[in-house]
C-alpha cells in the first residue's frame, strides 16, 4: 500500500470528496443563502450554514456549527465554526478558529477555491483528516490557500495540497497528533513556506500520486524548519517526483538523522542555498535525485544505493561535511566536502574544489572511478605507524590537483615512503602545495614511481622544516643582536678619542641595522634589528684623568623573517658598565664593556598546509669585549687609529615548545669574535669652538665559535657562524656647542655567513 494513502480516503482524485459534500451537505445545512449578503449580529445562536449563486456570509464574532460555501464568499473574523467547506468559492480568515471532527472532516477543505488565512487557527483530531485539504474540482479548477501567522493541527494529516493547487504559509505551522502522521503532503501540488515550521509524526512532509497519474510537486522553504519525528523530514515515494527549493536559512530534521528519502523509482531535485541542513539523504530503489548545494552547508551522509542514480553539486563556497557512498556523479565548484570516513563516488569533478579527507590524524580512503578538473586533497600523514589518507582513482584520471598534507610537530620514525595516490590511467598531475609536506623536523617531497600510476611521500627527500628553521633562527640570532647594540657603544667610545679631554656627560644612540644570515644548515633568514642606548659617563678622580667609566642601559628589536610567511621576533633588554682609558700624550687606549641582556623571543610559523604555529621563551646573556688600539694625529687635523677586539658572549640554553608539538632545545651558544681594523679621518676646527670630523674606517673580523649545536624533536643541527667578513663604515662626529656633541655613523660587512646590508648609528652627547 503506498505510504501516501489512508484507510478509507482516496488521495489520487478529489470528486468522492466533492461529491459527498454537495449531495450530503445541504440536507445537514440549518440556513440557506441564494444571491445574499448576510452579516451575523453579535448573539446570533449557532447554527449551519449553506452558501449558494454569489451568496457573502460575513460572521464577526461568536460562532457557527458548519460553513457549504458553493460560488460564493465566506468572512469569518474573531468567531469559532466546525467545518468548513468551499467549492468555487472564496474564504477568508482573520483570527478565526476551526475545528473538524473525524472522518472526511477537516477543519477546512477547499476544492477550486481560494482562501487567504490570517492569525487564525485549524484543528481536526479526528482518527483520519487534515486540518486543510487545497484540491480541486473535477473541471480541473485548482484552489490556493495562503496562511499568514496561522496553526494547522491535524490527525494523520496537518495539510494536503492536490492536483496543480498551491499552498502559501507565512510564518506559519502545521502539526499531526498522529505518530504516524504527514505533516504536509503534496499530490502533484505546489507549497511555497516563508519561516515557520511543518512537522508530522512519520514524515514532514511527502509526496503523492494525483489525478491522471499527476507526479510532479513542487516545495519551497524559505527560512522553515521540517520535522519528522519517526521517519524522515522529506518522503519522496511512489514513483513522484518531487522539486525540493531549501533557502534563507531552512532546516530538516528526521528520525536517526535523515533528512531525505527517495524510494521506490522516485526523482528528487534538491536546491539548497544560504541554509545549514544536518542529517543524512538516502537514495534506494531504483530513484534518481540530483542534489545541488549553492553556498550552502550539509552535515550528514548521503548514500546511494546500487541501482539508483545521484548527482551531486558544490557550487560558490558550499560545504559539505560527511561521507559519500556509491555517489554517481560528483561536481564541486569553488566549494569544499569534508570526509568523515571512507567514500566511494564514480565521477569525480573539480573546479577549484577542495576535498578534506578527515580531521588531523584521521586517515581515510576516497575510491573514484573518474577524475577530472583541477583541486586540491588535504590529507594527513604519519610516518612512523606509516598511515596515510590516499586518493585512488579506479579508472582515468585528468587534470592538475594539489596534494596539501598535514603539518606535525612529530617527527616520523623512520624515513620511509607513503603511499598517497594512485591512478590506473591518465595523465593526471598531482604536486604539493608549498612544494613539500612538513612533518617534525623535516619537509618531504612528492614523488611519482617509474609506472606513472603511484605517487609517494619520499623519506629520502627531506630538508629542513620551517618548525626547525624558525628555531634554529631564534638560537641563532642573539650573537647578531649583541653585535648591533654593542656598535652604538663603540662609536660613542670613539667620540672621546676623537675629541679633545674627558669630560662627564650624558648620551643617547638610536641605531638600526639588518644582517642577512645563513648558517652551515641551510637555515637562513634576514634580521631587522632597531634600538635605543642611554648612558651616562665620567673621569675617574685617579690616574690623571686618563680612566672614563660608565653606565649604560637599551632596549632593541629584532624583527626574523624566515621565508614562506614565517617570522620571529627578539626584544633585547640590557644593562652594562664600561670603561676606556685614553693616554692623550701616546695616544694609546684600552676600552672594556660588560654587558647582561635578557631575551624575550617569539616564533610564528607558517606551514605548507596555511596552518600556522607558535612558541615563545626567555633567556638570558652576558658578554664582553675587550678593544686596543692606538689614535695617532697628524699635521692639519688628520688622525688614523688602528685596532684589536676580542668579544665573548655567552647565551643561556633553552628549550621550548612550539603549538604544534615541535620540541626544540638548545646548548649554550657561544661567540668568540677577533677583530682587526682601523679608523682614519680629519678633524676641521670651525669657529666659536666647534669642530667638524668625518672618518672612514675597515676591519677584518673572524668568528672562532664552531659548535652551538641544537636539537629539534632529537635532531641535533649545528648553528655555526664561524668564518670571517670584512667590514667597511664612515661616519662623522660634530661639536655643535662646547656642551653638545652629534654623530652619525654607518655600517656595512659581508662574510661567509652573515652579510650586514647596512647599519646605523645616530647620537648624541650633552657634557657638563
Amino acid at each position: 500500500m503506498s505510504a501516501n494513502i489512508r484507510p478509507g480516503l482516496n488521495l489520487a482524485g478529489t470528486s468522492l470528496i466533492t461529491c459527498l459534500a454537495t449531495v450530503a451537505w445541504p440536507v445537514m445545512a440549518g440556513q440557506v443563502l441564494e444571491n445574499e449578503n448576510r452579516t451575523l449580529p453579535d448573539g446570533t445562536p449557532a447554527d449551519s450554514y449553506s452558501l449558494y449563486k454569489d451568496s457573502v456570509l460575513t460572521v464577526n464574532s461568536g460562532s457557527v456549527l458548519s460553513v457549504f460555501s458553493n460560488d460564493s464568499t465566506l468572512n469569518i473574523n474573531n468567531a469559532q465554526a466546525g467545518q468548513v467547506i468551499g467549492i468555487n468559492s472564496k474564504v477568508n480568515l482573520d483570527n478565526a478558529r476551526l475545528t473538524g471532527d473525524g472522518f472526511l472532516k477537516e477543519a477546512l477543505r477547499l476544492t477550486a477555491s481560494d482562501a487567504l488565512i490570517k492569525g487564525s487557527t485549524l484543528i481536526n483530531n479526528g482518527t483520519v483528516g487534515a486540518a486543510l485539504a487545497v484540491s480541486t474540482d473535477s473541471t480541473g479548477g485548482k484552489s490556493h490557500a495562503r496562511l499568514i501567522d496561522s496553526t494547522l493541527v491535524g490527525a494523520d494529516e496537518g495539510a494536503r495540497v492536490s492536483n496543480g493547487s498551491v499552498l502559501e504559509l507565512i510564518n506559519s505551522t502545521i502539526e499531526t497528533t498522529q505518530d504516524t502522521g504527514i505533516g504536509l503532503n503534496l499530490v502533484a501540488a505546489s507549497a511555497n513556506a516563508t519561516g515557520g515550521k511543518i512537522e508530522g509524526g512519520q514524515h514532514g512532509v511527502s509526496f503523492g500520486v494525483g489525478r491522471d497519474d499527476a507526479r510532479e510537486s513542487t516545495l519551497v522553504l524559505d527560512g522553515t524548519a521540517v520535522v519528522g519525528r519517526n521517519g524522515s523530514a522529506i518522503n519522496v515515494a511512489d514513483g513522484t517526483q518531487a522539486n525540493i527549493v531549501l533557502r534563507n536559512g531552512a532546516t530538516l530534521s528526521g528520525h536517526d538523522g535523515l533528512m531525505l528519502e527517495v524510494s521506490e523509482s522516485s526523482k528528487a531535485n534538491l536546491s539548497v542555498s544560504n541554509s545549514l541542513i544536518k542529517g543524512n539523504i538516502a537514495i534506494s530503489g531504483n530513484s534518481t535525485a540530483e542534489l545541488d548545494f549553492n553556498g550552502a552547508v550539509m552535515e550528514g551522509d548521503i548514500r546511494n544505493e546500487a541501482g539508483s542514480t545521484t548527482a551531486l553539486t558544490l557550487r560558490n563556497s558550499a560545504n559539505l561535511i560527511g561521507t559519500l557512498d556509491n555517489v554517481t556523479k560528483v561536481a564541486i565548484d569553488g566549494a569544499h566536502w569534508h570526509m568523515t570516513a571512507d567514500s566511494k563516488v564514480k565521477d569525480l569533478g573539480l573546479k577549484n574544489g577542495v576535498i578534506t579527507l578527515g580531521n588531523a590524524g584521521e586517515f581515510y580512503t576516497l575510491t573514484v572511478e573518474n577524475l577530472s578538473g583541477n583541486g586540491r586533497f588535504v590529507t594527513s600523514a604519519d610516518f612512523a605507524a606509516k598511515n596515510t589518507s590516499v586518493l585512488n582513482v579506479s579508472g582515468r584520471a585528468t587534470g592538475n590537483h594539489e596534494l596539501m598534507v598535514r603539518s606535525t610537530g612529530a617527527d616520523p620514525v623512520a624515513d620511509s615512503s607513503l603511499h598517497v595516490i594512485h591512478t590506473e590511467a591518465g595523465d593526471a598531475k598531482f604536486s604539493l602545495l608549498g612544494g613539500t609536506a612538513d612533518l617534525g623536523a623535516w619537509s618531504y617531497e612528492l614523488v611519482q614511481d617509474r609506472n606513472g600510476k603511484d605517487w609517494y611521500l619520499d623519506g629520502s627527500t627531506r630538508t629542513v622544516s620551517p618548525g626547525t628553521r624558525a628555531a634554529m633562527a631564534l638560537f641563532n640570532t642573539a650573537p647578531t643582536v649583541w653585535y648591533g647594540e654593542l656598535a652604538s657603544l663603540r662609536s660613542r667610545m670613539g667620540e672621546l678619542r676623537y675629541s679633545d679631554g674627558h669630560n662627564a656627560g650624558i648620551w643617547m644612540r638610536t641605531y638600526g641595522s639588518k644582517y642577512n644570515v645563513a648558517d652551515a644548515s641551510g637555515v637562513g633568514y634576514s634580521q631587522n634589528q632597531q634600538g635605543m642606548s642611554l648612558g651616562a659617563d665620567a673621569p675617574l678622580p685617579y690616574g690623571d684623568g686618563q680612566w672614563l667609566i660608565g653606565l649604560l642601559a637599551g632596549h632593541s628589536r629584532s624583527d626574523l623573517d624566515l621565508s614562506r610567511g614565517s617570522s620571529g621576533a627578539i626584544d633585547s633588554y640590557y644593562a652594562g658598565a664600561y670603561a676606556t682609558w685614553l693616554d692623550a700624550q701616546s695616544g694609546y687606549y684600552f676600552d672594556a664593556l660588560l654587558k647582561y641582556n635578557r631575551y624575550q623571543n617569539k616564533a610564528k610559523v607558517a606551514f605548507s598546509d596555511g596552518e600556522r604555529a607558535k612558541g615563545d621563551y626567555d633567556n638570558h646573556g652576558v658578554g664582553t669585549t675587550l678593544e686596543m688600539g692606538r689614535h695617532i694625529k697628524f699635521d692639519r687635523g688628520y688622525f688614523i687609529e688602528p685596532y684589536a677586539q676580542l668579544s665573548a658572549l655567552f647565551i643561556q640554553s633553552e628549550a621550548y615548545t612550539l603549538s604544534n608539538g615541535l620540541r626544540a632545545e638548545s646548548d649554550q651558544t657561544r661567540s668568540y669574535l677577533g677583530k682587526f681594523g682601523a679608523t682614519a679621518g680629519r678633524r676641521f676646527e670651525l669657529d666659536n669652538g666647534r669642530s667638524l670630523q668625518p672618518y672612514v674606517k675597515a676591519a677584518y673580523a673572524h668568528e672562532f665559535a664552531t659548535n652551538n649545536k641544537a636539537r629539534v624533536n632529537g635532531n641535533v643541527f649545528n648553528n655555526d657562524l664561524s668564518g670571517s667578513r670584512a667590514e667597511l663604515g664612515l661616519g662623522v662626529n660634530a661639536q655643535l656647542t662646547r656642551r653638545l656633541q652629534m654623530h652619525l655613523d654607518l655600517d656595512y660587512s659581508n662574510g661567509q655567513h652573515i652579510e650586514q646590508p647596512y647599519g646605523v648609528s645616530l647620537g648624541a652627547r650633552y657634557l657638563w
